[in-house]
């Protein structure tokens, strides 16, 4: 499973970014197992998009064949593309690695 979370940096101990599509990273990391098994940065060339960078970010998700997005919040046009691409979108705060191990834990909240 591959799972991509917001980020504020490149590391699972940066935290949890505010905003899904003007984050300046995602955090894409493989999860087997319940383990995380390898991950890398990738900066978001949305972050300073005039427009249209919600629908820009959630394209990369699915680009990328991410199956879940981790966030705090993702606004209505990217959260419209993700459904689209059947990408899961969960809420989660705090650093990279802590939200990673509560959802292999199951105890993150599904974003509707």
């Amino acid at each position: 499973m591959k799972i991509a979370v917001s980020s504020t940096g490149e590391k699972l101990t940066d935290s949890v970014s505010e905003v899904f599509a003007r984050c300046p990273y995602f955090v894409i990391v493989e999860i087997e197992k319940g383990e995380i098994k390898k991950f890398e940065a990738v900066k978001n060339q949305s972050e300073n998009q005039m427009g249209g960078a919600g629908i820009s970010a959630a394209q990369l998700m699915a680009e990328k064949n991410i199956n879940v997005v981790i966030t705090k919040n993702v606004g209505p046009r990217a959260s419209n593309v993700l459904k689209q691409f059947k990408i899961g979108i969960y809420y989660g705060d705090g650093t990279i690695e802590k939200v990673l191990q509560e959802f292999i834990d199951g105890k993150l909240k599904k974003m509707n």
